[in-house]
C-alpha cells in the first residue's frame, strides 16, 4: 500500500462546535493525541508525527478557536470547554485507552482529562503545560470573587473591541513568528506561520486563532482541587522544562509532590517550545518513554 504523505483533516462536533483535526494514518496502531498549546495549532507537531507515525495512529486536534476548528460564538474559552472538547474527541474516536502528549495550555487540559478519567490514558508526556502552582492559585483565590468577575467582564469587553491584527504579506507574520521564538529556524517558522495564519477578504493575512483567548474565565476549580485531579493520574508521566521558558520548573515550587508517577527532565538551551527548540533531544526522550 502508499505510504500516505501527509494527514488528512478531520472533524467532530462538540458542544455544537465543528472541530478540527488531522489524522496520520495507519489506524491499527495504538493511538496517540498530541495536543498543541495556546495560540498554536495541530500543524506544529508534524515533525513529531512524521517520526512517530509508523509505530502509533497518531490523532492531532486543533483546539476550539485555533488552527481550523471554530471560534466559540461566544467566545468561552474556560478550562471547562476545553475538558469536555477533548473527551468529546476520545469519546468520538471510540479509543479505550490513548497515550498523550501535549504542550502548554494542551497539557493543563489534557492533565485535567488524565486525572478525571485515569484508566481512560495509557502514558503521559506533558511539555510545560501545568498551569500556575497551587500556592499562586491559592492566593488569587484571595481576591474577592466578586472583583474576579467585574474584571473578567471588562475584560471580555476589550476583546469585544479588538480586531484580528492584520499583516500585508504573508512573509510579515512570518517575521513576527521569527520574533516571537529566537530559537525557531526559518524552516520551522515558515511550516508555523503557513499552517497558522489565513487570509483576509482584503488579501491581509491573520494568525487563525480567537482574539477571546486571551481573557481567561472569570471561575475555574479550587486550586485544591485542581490539585486533587492531578494527584489521581495513575499512568505513567513525563513532564519535560525548558531552562530558558518563562514558565517556572515544577521541580521549584512543589508541583512535583503531586505526581507520584511523575519523571521530570530539564532541557538546556531550549524554552517554553522545547519539542522544537531541542528537537533531537526530545524525541530521543519520547521515544524512551514511550517504549
Amino acid at each position: 500500500m502508499e505510504t500516505q504523505l501527509g494527514p488528512t483533516s478531520n472533524r467532530f462536533i462538540s458542544q455544537r462546535l465543528r472541530l478540527n483535526y488531522v489524522d496520520w494514518g495507519n489506524p491499527e496502531a495504538p493511538p496517540l493525541i498530541l495536543q498543541h498549546g495556546g495560540r498554536d495549532h495541530c500543524r506544529s507537531w508534524d515533525w513529531v508525527a512524521e517520526e512517530l507515525r509508523h509505530d502509533w495512529h497518531v490523532i492531532c486536534p486543533d483546539l476550539r478557536g485555533h488552527g481550523d476548528s471554530e471560534w466559540s460564538p461566544e467566545g468561552h474559552y474556560g478550562m471547562d470547554a476545553f475538558v469536555y472538547d477533548f473527551a468529546q474527541l476520545v469519546h468520538t474516536l471510540g479509543y479505550e485507552q490513548v497515550t498523550i502528549i501535549a504542550h502548554s495550555l494542551g497539557g493543563s487540559i489534557t492533565t485535567r482529562f488524565t486525572g478525571l478519567y485515569p484508566e481512560k490514558v495509557a502514558k503521559f508526556v506533558n511539555i510545560e503545560g501545568l498551569g500556575l502552582p497551587p500556592k499562586t492559585r491559592r492566593e488569587q483565590e484571595q481576591t474577592n470573587a466578586c472583583e474576579r468577575l467585574r474584571q473578567w467582564i471588562g475584560d471580555k469587553r476589550k476583546a469585544s473591541g479588538r480586531t484580528p491584527r492584520k499583516y500585508a504579506t504573508r512573509r510579515d507574520a512570518y517575521q513576527r513568528m521569527k520574533e516571537e521564538n529566537s530559537f525557531l529556524t526559518d524552516e520551522q517558522a515558515r511550516h508555523l506561520t503557513i499552517h497558522g495564519a489565513s487570509r483576509n477578504e482584503d488579501g491581509t493575512w491573520s494568525w487563525k486563532f480567537d482574539n477571546y483567548l486571551n481573557v481567561w474565565s472569570g471561575s475555574d476549580l479550587p486550586a485544591d482541587d485542581i490539585a486533587a485531579l492531578w494527584e489521581a493520574i495513575t499512568c505513567p508521566m513525563l513532564l519535560l522544562w525548558g531552562n530558558d521558558s518563562f514558565a517556572a520548573s515544577p521541580a521549584s515550587d512543589g508541583r512535583m509532590d503531586y505526581f507520584p508517577t511523575a519523571k521530570l527532565i530539564e532541557y538546556e538551551n531550549a524554552g517554553h517550545w522545547l519539542h522544537h527548540d531541542q528537537f533531537d533531544r526530545f524525541m530521543g526522550d519520547v521515544k524512551a518513554f514511550l517504549g
